[in-house]
């Protein structure tokens, strides 16, 4: 399989496999009108198998979302052709607006301004928390 270089972009690589896509739909990449190209199941030395995503434009992602799904992710960002900066994504300490508290009767069940917030708890094991009524995000 051959799979093109990109000359401006992004490439987000190391990817838990089988996590690509959960990723394209979080942060919403079929609304791009670029190239966008997901690599499933990619032999890896380190990870024995991982997904990759190239993103042919240089585009906000959300880093939040990324090091939720896939700590460990790593971001390259390409300009003319070359790698300018390489990020190391690890699970953020507070997801914003990312999650949805699942418990009926939290505040922002009925409370639609509130943001969903949630706190990360146990960072060994990646739980989050809603700060309003400590539900486990799921």
């Amino acid at each position: 399989m051959y799979v093109d270089s990109i000359k401006n972009g992004i490439v987000i690589d190391h990817i838990i496999a089988g996590k690509a896509m959960l990723i394209y739909n979080m942060l919403n990449l079929e609304e791009l009108d670029c190239p966008v190209a997901i690599l499933k199941n990619v032999p890896s030395k380190m990870m024995g198998r991982k997904d990759i995503i190239k993103i042919d434009s240089q585009v906000e992602i959300n880093l939040d979302v990324l090091g939720y799904v896939s700590p460990n992710i790593t971001v390259d960002v390409i300009k003319d052709g070359e790698l300018v900066e390489k990020k190391h994504i690890a699970l953020p300490e507070k997801l914003v607006d990312i999650l949805k508290c699942k418990n009926p009767r939290c505040i922002t069940t009925s409370e639609q301004e509130i943001h969903h917030i949630f706190k990360l708890t146990d960072g060994e094991n990646g739980v989050y928390r809603c700060i309003y009524c400590d539900t486990v995000a799921q």
